[in-house]
Protein backbone atom coordinates (compact mmCIF):
# COMPACT_ATOMS: atom_id res chain seq x y z
CA UNK A 1 0.00 0.00 0.00
CA UNK A 2 1.37 3.37 -0.95
CA UNK A 3 0.65 6.34 1.23
CA UNK A 4 -0.20 9.71 -0.16
CA UNK A 5 2.42 11.30 2.08
CA UNK A 6 6.18 10.98 1.57
CA UNK A 7 8.03 8.57 3.84
CA UNK A 8 10.66 10.16 6.05
CA UNK A 9 13.18 7.72 7.38
CA UNK A 10 15.03 7.90 10.63
CA UNK A 11 17.05 5.94 13.17
CA UNK A 12 15.70 3.67 15.86
CA UNK A 13 16.43 6.33 18.45
CA UNK A 14 14.36 8.82 16.53
CA UNK A 15 11.53 6.33 16.33
CA UNK A 16 11.66 5.65 20.07
CA UNK A 17 11.80 9.32 20.88
CA UNK A 18 8.98 10.06 18.50
CA UNK A 19 6.85 7.22 19.87
CA UNK A 20 7.36 8.31 23.44
CA UNK A 21 6.56 11.89 22.60
CA UNK A 22 3.50 10.76 20.69
CA UNK A 23 2.35 8.74 23.68
CA UNK A 24 2.87 11.72 25.96
CA UNK A 25 1.02 13.99 23.60
CA UNK A 26 -1.79 11.47 23.26
CA UNK A 27 -2.05 11.09 27.03
CA UNK A 28 -2.13 14.84 27.44
CA UNK A 29 -4.79 15.16 24.77
CA UNK A 30 -6.90 12.45 26.43
CA UNK A 31 -6.61 14.07 29.84
CA UNK A 32 -7.55 17.44 28.41
CA UNK A 33 -10.47 15.97 26.51
CA UNK A 34 -11.62 14.11 29.62
CA UNK A 35 -11.54 17.30 31.66
CA UNK A 36 -13.35 19.14 28.92
CA UNK A 37 -16.01 16.47 28.71
CA UNK A 38 -16.53 16.59 32.48
CA UNK A 39 -16.80 20.37 32.38
CA UNK A 40 -19.14 20.40 29.39
CA UNK A 41 -21.36 17.55 30.56
CA UNK A 42 -22.31 19.27 33.81
CA UNK A 43 -22.22 16.01 35.80
CA UNK A 44 -20.37 15.88 39.09
CA UNK A 45 -19.41 12.88 41.15
CA UNK A 46 -20.72 13.32 44.68
CA UNK A 47 -19.15 11.42 47.54
CA UNK A 48 -21.62 11.64 50.39
CA UNK A 49 -19.13 10.42 52.97
CA UNK A 50 -16.94 13.49 52.38
CA UNK A 51 -19.72 15.74 53.66
CA UNK A 52 -19.86 13.97 57.03
CA UNK A 53 -18.06 15.88 59.78
CA UNK A 54 -17.13 14.58 63.19
CA UNK A 55 -18.78 16.01 66.23
CA UNK A 56 -17.18 17.18 69.46
CA UNK A 57 -17.16 13.60 70.75
CA UNK A 58 -15.23 12.37 67.70
CA UNK A 59 -18.14 10.44 66.18
CA UNK A 60 -20.42 11.07 63.19
CA UNK A 61 -23.60 10.33 65.13
CA UNK A 62 -24.76 13.91 64.87
CA UNK A 63 -24.18 14.01 61.11
CA UNK A 64 -26.06 10.75 60.57
CA UNK A 65 -28.96 11.98 62.68
CA UNK A 66 -29.01 15.15 60.62
CA UNK A 67 -29.32 13.11 57.41
CA UNK A 68 -32.17 11.12 58.93
CA UNK A 69 -33.92 14.29 60.00
CA UNK A 70 -33.54 15.73 56.49
CA UNK A 71 -35.05 12.57 55.01
CA UNK A 72 -38.04 12.82 57.32
CA UNK A 73 -38.58 16.46 56.49
CA UNK A 74 -38.90 15.70 52.77
CA UNK A 75 -42.57 15.23 53.50
CA UNK A 76 -42.88 19.03 53.67
CA UNK A 77 -42.34 19.15 49.90
CA UNK A 78 -45.79 17.64 49.39
CA UNK A 79 -48.58 19.98 48.47
CA UNK A 80 -51.39 20.01 51.05
CA UNK A 81 -53.82 22.16 49.05
CA UNK A 82 -57.35 20.70 49.30
CA UNK A 83 -58.26 19.42 45.83
CA UNK A 84 -61.06 17.35 44.40
CA UNK A 85 -59.87 13.75 44.11
CA UNK A 86 -61.50 10.46 43.31
CA UNK A 87 -61.67 8.50 46.56
CA UNK A 88 -63.24 5.43 44.90
CA UNK A 89 -60.53 4.11 42.63
CA UNK A 90 -60.45 1.23 40.18
CA UNK A 91 -56.80 0.48 39.47
CA UNK A 92 -54.98 -2.07 37.32
CA UNK A 93 -51.30 -2.57 38.24
CA UNK A 94 -49.27 -3.82 35.24
CA UNK A 95 -45.87 -5.37 36.01
CA UNK A 96 -43.15 -6.09 33.48
CA UNK A 97 -42.14 -9.78 33.80
CA UNK A 98 -39.89 -9.95 30.72
CA UNK A 99 -36.18 -10.80 30.50
CA UNK A 100 -35.36 -7.11 30.96
CA UNK A 101 -36.28 -7.52 34.63
CA UNK A 102 -33.27 -9.81 35.17
CA UNK A 103 -30.93 -6.81 35.22
CA UNK A 104 -29.13 -6.21 38.51
CA UNK A 105 -28.90 -2.43 38.41
CA UNK A 106 -31.58 -2.52 41.13
CA UNK A 107 -30.60 -4.95 43.89
CA UNK A 108 -31.05 -7.84 44.04
CA UNK A 109 -32.71 -7.73 40.61
CA UNK A 110 -35.37 -5.59 39.02
CA UNK A 111 -37.75 -8.54 39.14
CA UNK A 112 -37.50 -9.35 42.84
CA UNK A 113 -37.37 -5.71 43.91
CA UNK A 114 -40.48 -4.93 41.85
CA UNK A 115 -42.42 -7.81 43.43
CA UNK A 116 -41.37 -6.73 46.91
CA UNK A 117 -42.34 -3.11 46.34
CA UNK A 118 -45.56 -4.17 44.65
CA UNK A 119 -46.54 -6.09 47.80
CA UNK A 120 -45.83 -3.02 49.93
CA UNK A 121 -47.77 -0.90 47.47
CA UNK A 122 -50.84 -3.15 47.73
CA UNK A 123 -50.85 -2.95 51.53
CA UNK A 124 -50.41 0.81 51.55
CA UNK A 125 -52.91 1.28 48.73
CA UNK A 126 -55.76 -0.35 50.66
CA UNK A 127 -54.67 1.39 53.84
CA UNK A 128 -55.06 4.77 52.14
CA UNK A 129 -57.94 3.79 49.82
CA UNK A 130 -60.05 1.23 51.72
CA UNK A 131 -63.09 1.44 49.43
CA UNK A 132 -61.16 1.06 46.16
CA UNK A 133 -60.58 -1.92 43.86
CA UNK A 134 -57.29 -3.26 42.49
CA UNK A 135 -56.18 -5.86 39.94
CA UNK A 136 -52.72 -7.00 38.80
CA UNK A 137 -51.57 -7.96 35.28
CA UNK A 138 -48.15 -9.17 34.13
CA UNK A 139 -46.33 -8.98 30.76
CA UNK A 140 -44.21 -11.93 29.59
CA UNK A 141 -43.63 -13.98 26.41
CA UNK A 142 -45.43 -11.32 24.37
CA UNK A 143 -48.66 -11.99 26.28
CA UNK A 144 -50.63 -10.42 29.11
CA UNK A 145 -50.99 -12.65 32.18
CA UNK A 146 -53.67 -12.03 34.79
CA UNK A 147 -52.02 -12.27 38.20
CA UNK A 148 -55.06 -11.33 40.30
CA UNK A 149 -58.57 -10.23 39.45
CA UNK A 150 -60.17 -6.94 40.42
CA UNK A 151 -60.83 -7.14 44.14
CA UNK A 152 -60.85 -5.09 47.32
CA UNK A 153 -59.11 -7.74 49.42
CA UNK A 154 -55.35 -7.03 49.74
CA UNK A 155 -54.58 -10.56 50.93
CA UNK A 156 -55.56 -12.05 47.58
CA UNK A 157 -53.21 -9.73 45.70
CA UNK A 158 -50.29 -10.22 48.09
CA UNK A 159 -50.57 -14.00 47.94
CA UNK A 160 -50.62 -13.86 44.13
CA UNK A 161 -47.49 -11.70 44.15
CA UNK A 162 -45.74 -14.14 46.47
CA UNK A 163 -46.39 -16.89 43.93
CA UNK A 164 -44.46 -14.85 41.37
CA UNK A 165 -41.30 -15.14 43.45
CA UNK A 166 -41.07 -18.80 42.47
CA UNK A 167 -41.05 -17.91 38.75
CA UNK A 168 -38.42 -16.27 36.56
CA UNK A 169 -38.90 -13.44 34.06
CA UNK A 170 -38.87 -14.52 30.44
CA UNK A 171 -39.77 -13.41 26.94
CA UNK A 172 -40.64 -9.94 25.72
CA UNK A 173 -43.30 -7.53 27.03
CA UNK A 174 -46.40 -6.63 25.06
CA UNK A 175 -47.75 -3.25 26.03
CA UNK A 176 -50.72 -3.52 23.70
CA UNK A 177 -51.94 -6.84 25.12
CA UNK A 178 -51.55 -5.63 28.70
CA UNK A 179 -53.44 -2.38 28.05
CA UNK A 180 -56.22 -4.24 26.25
CA UNK A 181 -56.64 -6.62 29.19
CA UNK A 182 -56.62 -3.68 31.61
CA UNK A 183 -59.18 -1.87 29.48
CA UNK A 184 -61.43 -4.93 29.52
CA UNK A 185 -61.14 -5.14 33.32
CA UNK A 186 -62.01 -1.45 33.77
CA UNK A 187 -64.72 -1.31 31.12
CA UNK A 188 -67.53 -2.18 33.56
CA UNK A 189 -66.20 0.01 36.39
CA UNK A 190 -68.85 2.50 37.54
CA UNK A 191 -68.54 6.11 36.45
CA UNK A 192 -68.48 7.50 40.00
CA UNK A 193 -64.94 6.14 40.50
CA UNK A 194 -61.65 6.70 38.72
CA UNK A 195 -60.19 4.31 36.15
CA UNK A 196 -56.42 4.05 36.37
CA UNK A 197 -53.58 1.99 34.94
CA UNK A 198 -50.27 1.89 36.84
CA UNK A 199 -47.43 0.49 34.71
CA UNK A 200 -43.99 -0.61 35.95
CA UNK A 201 -41.95 -0.93 32.72
CA UNK A 202 -38.38 -2.23 32.69
CA UNK A 203 -37.85 -2.92 28.98
CA UNK A 204 -36.90 -0.48 26.23
CA UNK A 205 -39.26 -1.91 23.62
CA UNK A 206 -42.60 -3.65 23.26
CA UNK A 207 -43.59 -6.61 21.07
CA UNK A 208 -47.15 -5.86 19.97
CA UNK A 209 -49.28 -7.89 17.54
CA UNK A 210 -51.20 -4.83 16.37
CA UNK A 211 -51.24 -1.04 16.52
CA UNK A 212 -50.69 0.10 20.09
CA UNK A 213 -51.71 3.65 19.14
CA UNK A 214 -55.27 2.45 18.57
CA UNK A 215 -55.24 0.93 22.04
CA UNK A 216 -54.13 4.25 23.53
CA UNK A 217 -56.97 5.99 21.68
CA UNK A 218 -59.40 3.47 23.19
CA UNK A 219 -58.07 4.24 26.70
CA UNK A 220 -58.64 7.95 26.12
CA UNK A 221 -62.18 7.24 24.93
CA UNK A 222 -62.93 5.14 28.04
CA UNK A 223 -61.45 7.85 30.34
CA UNK A 224 -58.69 5.62 31.68
CA UNK A 225 -55.67 7.44 33.08
CA UNK A 226 -52.19 5.91 32.87
CA UNK A 227 -49.18 6.44 35.14
CA UNK A 228 -45.83 4.86 34.28
CA UNK A 229 -42.68 4.13 36.29
CA UNK A 230 -39.68 3.36 34.06
CA UNK A 231 -36.81 1.24 35.39
CA UNK A 232 -34.36 1.75 32.51
CA UNK A 233 -34.90 4.88 30.39
CA UNK A 234 -37.70 6.90 28.89
CA UNK A 235 -39.58 5.16 26.09
CA UNK A 236 -41.45 7.20 23.49
CA UNK A 237 -44.57 5.03 23.47
CA UNK A 238 -44.88 5.26 27.27
CA UNK A 239 -44.52 9.03 27.13
CA UNK A 240 -47.26 9.15 24.50
CA UNK A 241 -49.46 6.89 26.62
CA UNK A 242 -49.14 9.14 29.67
CA UNK A 243 -49.55 12.38 27.73
CA UNK A 244 -52.69 11.35 25.85
CA UNK A 245 -54.46 9.80 28.85
CA UNK A 246 -53.68 12.76 31.16
CA UNK A 247 -54.66 15.67 28.92
CA UNK A 248 -51.10 16.34 27.79
CA UNK A 249 -49.52 16.13 31.25
CA UNK A 250 -46.29 14.08 31.19
CA UNK A 251 -45.48 14.46 34.89
CA UNK A 252 -46.98 11.03 35.60
CA UNK A 253 -44.12 9.36 33.71
CA UNK A 254 -41.06 9.05 35.97
CA UNK A 255 -37.75 7.17 35.73
CA UNK A 256 -36.26 5.37 38.73
CA UNK A 257 -32.87 6.60 39.99
CA UNK A 258 -32.19 4.05 42.73
CA UNK A 259 -33.95 1.63 45.06
CA UNK A 260 -35.13 4.29 47.50
CA UNK A 261 -36.43 6.45 44.67
CA UNK A 262 -38.28 3.45 43.27
CA UNK A 263 -40.05 2.89 46.57
CA UNK A 264 -40.97 6.57 46.88
CA UNK A 265 -42.48 6.59 43.40
CA UNK A 266 -44.52 3.48 44.18
CA UNK A 267 -45.83 4.94 47.43
CA UNK A 268 -46.80 8.18 45.66
CA UNK A 269 -49.24 6.17 43.56
CA UNK A 270 -51.33 5.49 46.66
CA UNK A 271 -52.60 9.08 46.54
CA UNK A 272 -55.72 9.46 44.37
CA UNK A 273 -55.26 11.56 41.23
CA UNK A 274 -56.74 15.03 40.96
CA UNK A 275 -60.13 15.09 39.25
CA UNK A 276 -59.83 17.68 36.50
CA UNK A 277 -62.66 19.54 34.84
CA UNK A 278 -62.41 17.32 31.77
CA UNK A 279 -62.70 14.05 33.69
CA UNK A 280 -65.19 15.22 36.32
CA UNK A 281 -68.58 13.58 35.96
CA UNK A 282 -71.91 14.82 37.19
CA UNK A 283 -72.73 14.22 40.84
CA UNK A 284 -74.64 11.03 41.54
CA UNK A 285 -75.79 9.13 44.59
CA UNK A 286 -74.00 5.91 45.51
CA UNK A 287 -75.82 3.31 47.57
CA UNK A 288 -73.72 1.63 50.27
CA UNK A 289 -74.45 -0.69 53.13
CA UNK A 290 -72.96 -0.54 56.63
CA UNK A 291 -73.37 -4.06 58.07
CA UNK A 292 -72.69 -5.08 61.64
CA UNK A 293 -70.37 -7.87 62.70
CA UNK A 294 -72.07 -11.09 63.73
CA UNK A 295 -70.91 -14.20 65.62
CA UNK A 296 -72.99 -17.34 65.10
CA UNK A 297 -73.23 -20.35 67.38
CA UNK A 298 -72.75 -22.75 64.46
CA UNK A 299 -70.52 -22.18 61.40
CA UNK A 300 -72.14 -21.36 58.08
CA UNK A 301 -70.86 -20.79 54.55
CA UNK A 302 -69.93 -17.28 53.50
CA UNK A 303 -71.25 -15.96 50.20
CA UNK A 304 -67.86 -14.73 49.00
CA UNK A 305 -65.64 -17.84 49.38
CA UNK A 306 -68.10 -20.60 50.39
CA UNK A 307 -66.01 -21.33 53.46
CA UNK A 308 -67.54 -22.34 56.84
CA UNK A 309 -67.08 -19.71 59.52
CA UNK A 310 -68.93 -18.41 62.56
CA UNK A 311 -67.86 -14.76 62.21
CA UNK A 312 -68.68 -12.37 59.42
CA UNK A 313 -70.82 -9.45 58.29
CA UNK A 314 -74.45 -9.68 57.16
CA UNK A 315 -75.47 -7.64 54.13
CA UNK A 316 -77.91 -4.91 55.15
CA UNK A 317 -80.03 -5.56 52.04
CA UNK A 318 -80.24 -9.33 51.48
CA UNK A 319 -78.65 -10.75 54.64
CA UNK A 320 -75.83 -12.66 52.90
CA UNK A 321 -72.71 -13.21 54.99
CA UNK A 322 -69.30 -11.99 53.84
CA UNK A 323 -65.95 -12.65 55.51
CA UNK A 324 -64.37 -9.20 55.57
CA UNK A 325 -65.01 -5.59 54.64
CA UNK A 326 -64.92 -3.61 52.43
CA UNK A 327 -66.52 -5.91 49.90
CA UNK A 328 -69.26 -6.13 47.33
CA UNK A 329 -72.16 -8.42 48.23
CA UNK A 330 -71.97 -11.45 45.91
CA UNK A 331 -75.77 -11.84 46.02
CA UNK A 332 -77.19 -8.32 45.48
CA UNK A 333 -74.09 -6.34 44.47
CA UNK A 334 -74.38 -3.77 47.28
CA UNK A 335 -71.13 -2.12 48.37
CA UNK A 336 -70.50 -3.04 52.00
CA UNK A 337 -68.14 -0.91 54.07
CA UNK A 338 -67.63 0.35 57.61
CA UNK A 339 -67.93 3.96 58.64
CA UNK A 340 -64.21 3.99 59.47
CA UNK A 341 -63.39 3.04 55.87
CA UNK A 342 -65.34 5.99 54.53
CA UNK A 343 -63.80 8.38 57.05
CA UNK A 344 -60.29 7.18 56.26
CA UNK A 345 -60.84 7.80 52.55
CA UNK A 346 -61.73 11.44 53.08
CA UNK A 347 -58.33 12.49 54.40
CA UNK A 348 -57.17 12.85 50.78
CA UNK A 349 -59.76 15.57 50.23
CA UNK A 350 -58.85 17.51 53.39
CA UNK A 351 -55.14 16.84 54.07
CA UNK A 352 -53.53 17.88 57.31
CA UNK A 353 -51.62 21.12 56.77
CA UNK A 354 -47.84 21.11 57.12
CA UNK A 355 -46.46 22.12 60.47
CA UNK A 356 -43.86 24.86 60.78
CA UNK A 357 -40.40 24.52 62.28
CA UNK A 358 -40.06 26.55 65.47
CA UNK A 359 -37.21 29.01 65.96
CA UNK A 360 -35.28 29.14 69.21
CA UNK A 361 -36.88 32.50 69.98
CA UNK A 362 -40.28 30.77 70.32
CA UNK A 363 -39.02 27.49 71.77
CA UNK A 364 -39.61 28.63 75.38
CA UNK A 365 -43.32 27.89 74.98
CA UNK A 366 -42.81 24.11 75.29
CA UNK A 367 -40.50 21.72 77.09
CA UNK A 368 -42.01 18.39 75.95
CA UNK A 369 -43.70 17.04 72.84
CA UNK A 370 -47.45 17.37 73.27
CA UNK A 371 -48.15 13.97 71.69
CA UNK A 372 -45.51 11.57 73.03
CA UNK A 373 -44.09 13.58 75.96
CA UNK A 374 -40.49 13.40 74.73
CA UNK A 375 -38.44 16.23 76.29
CA UNK A 376 -37.16 18.91 73.94
CA UNK A 377 -33.57 20.21 74.09
CA UNK A 378 -33.04 23.17 76.39
CA UNK A 379 -33.04 26.64 74.87
CA UNK A 380 -29.42 27.80 74.44
CA UNK A 381 -28.25 31.41 74.86
CA UNK A 382 -29.24 33.73 72.04
CA UNK A 383 -25.65 34.07 70.76
CA UNK A 384 -25.65 30.33 70.00
CA UNK A 385 -28.93 30.28 68.10
CA UNK A 386 -27.17 30.51 64.77
CA UNK A 387 -25.06 27.43 65.54
CA UNK A 388 -27.88 25.20 66.72
CA UNK A 389 -29.33 24.01 63.40
CA UNK A 390 -29.45 27.51 61.90
CA UNK A 391 -31.77 28.71 64.65
CA UNK A 392 -34.24 25.79 64.50
CA UNK A 393 -35.16 24.12 67.77
CA UNK A 394 -36.34 20.69 66.61
CA UNK A 395 -39.93 21.59 67.46
CA UNK A 396 -42.77 21.65 64.93
CA UNK A 397 -45.84 23.79 65.52
CA UNK A 398 -49.36 23.19 64.27
CA UNK A 399 -50.67 26.38 62.70
CA UNK A 400 -54.16 25.77 64.11
CA UNK A 401 -53.69 24.80 67.76
CA UNK A 402 -50.11 26.16 68.16
CA UNK A 403 -48.94 22.96 69.84
CA UNK A 404 -45.32 21.82 69.57
CA UNK A 405 -44.43 18.30 68.44
CA UNK A 406 -41.29 16.30 67.73
CA UNK A 407 -40.41 15.24 64.20
CA UNK A 408 -41.51 11.62 64.73
CA UNK A 409 -44.97 12.68 65.88
CA UNK A 410 -45.11 15.12 62.97
CA UNK A 411 -44.39 12.28 60.56
CA UNK A 412 -46.85 9.93 62.27
CA UNK A 413 -49.64 12.51 62.29
CA UNK A 414 -49.28 13.33 58.59
CA UNK A 415 -48.70 9.85 57.19
CA UNK A 416 -50.73 7.56 59.47
CA UNK A 417 -53.48 9.21 61.51
CA UNK A 418 -53.91 12.32 59.28
CA UNK A 419 -55.08 14.34 62.29
CA UNK A 420 -53.44 16.71 64.73
CA UNK A 421 -53.42 15.42 68.35
CA UNK A 422 -53.55 18.99 69.65
CA UNK A 423 -56.57 19.92 67.58
CA UNK A 424 -58.35 16.66 68.45
CA UNK A 425 -57.77 17.15 72.18
CA UNK A 426 -60.19 20.10 72.20
CA UNK A 427 -58.19 22.07 74.76
CA UNK A 428 -56.68 25.48 74.26
CA UNK A 429 -53.03 26.23 74.59
CA UNK A 430 -53.54 28.23 77.76
CA UNK A 431 -55.44 25.46 79.51
CA UNK A 432 -53.10 22.53 78.95
CA UNK A 433 -49.71 24.18 78.57
CA UNK A 434 -50.02 26.92 81.17
CA UNK A 435 -47.37 25.38 83.40
CA UNK A 436 -44.92 24.88 80.57
CA UNK A 437 -45.37 28.43 79.33
CA UNK A 438 -44.87 29.92 82.79
CA UNK A 439 -41.72 27.86 83.37
CA UNK A 440 -40.45 28.82 79.94
CA UNK A 441 -41.04 32.53 80.54
CA UNK A 442 -39.20 32.36 83.87
CA UNK A 443 -36.25 30.54 82.30
CA UNK A 444 -35.98 33.01 79.44
CA UNK A 445 -36.20 36.02 81.74
CA UNK A 446 -33.53 34.64 84.05
CA UNK A 447 -31.23 33.95 81.11
CA UNK A 448 -31.69 37.44 79.71
CA UNK A 449 -30.94 39.05 83.06
CA UNK A 450 -27.76 37.04 83.52
CA UNK A 451 -26.49 37.74 79.99
CA UNK A 452 -27.23 41.44 80.24
CA UNK A 453 -25.61 41.76 83.65
CA UNK A 454 -28.89 42.67 85.29
CA UNK A 455 -28.86 40.02 87.98
CA UNK A 456 -28.41 42.64 90.69
CA UNK A 457 -31.27 44.74 89.42
CA UNK A 458 -33.42 41.66 89.22
CA UNK A 459 -32.69 40.82 92.86
CA UNK A 460 -33.46 44.34 93.82
CA UNK A 461 -36.78 44.17 92.04
CA UNK A 462 -37.46 40.88 93.76
CA UNK A 463 -36.68 42.44 97.16
CA UNK A 464 -39.04 45.29 96.43
CA UNK A 465 -41.75 42.90 95.42
CA UNK A 466 -41.23 40.88 98.60
CA UNK A 467 -41.31 43.89 100.84
CA UNK A 468 -44.15 45.53 98.95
Amino acid sequence: MVSDEDYVGGSDDDVDIGASSSRDALAGTRSKSTRANKESSGFEVTRTWENLTEGADGTITGAVEGLLQAGKRQRLLKDTTPLQRGIIRHVILILDLSVAMQEKDLRPTRYHLTIRYASSFVSEFFEQNPISQLGIIGMRDGLAVRISTMSGNPNDHISSLHELRKQEPRGQPSLENALEMARASLFHAPTHGTREVLLVFGALHTADPGDVHLTIASLVKDKIRARVIGLAAQVAICAELVAKTNNGDRSNYTIVLDEQHFRELMMELTTPPITSAQTKSSSSLLMMGFPSRTVETHPSLCACHSRPSREGYLCSRCGSKVCSLPAECPACGLTLILSTHLARSYHHLFPLVNWLEVHWADAWRSSHCFACGRPFPDVPPSERWGDEGEGLSGRYECTVCSRHFCIDCDLFAHEVVHNCPGCQSGRGVGDAAKGDIERGVDAVMEGREERAGLATNGNAKGDKMDTG
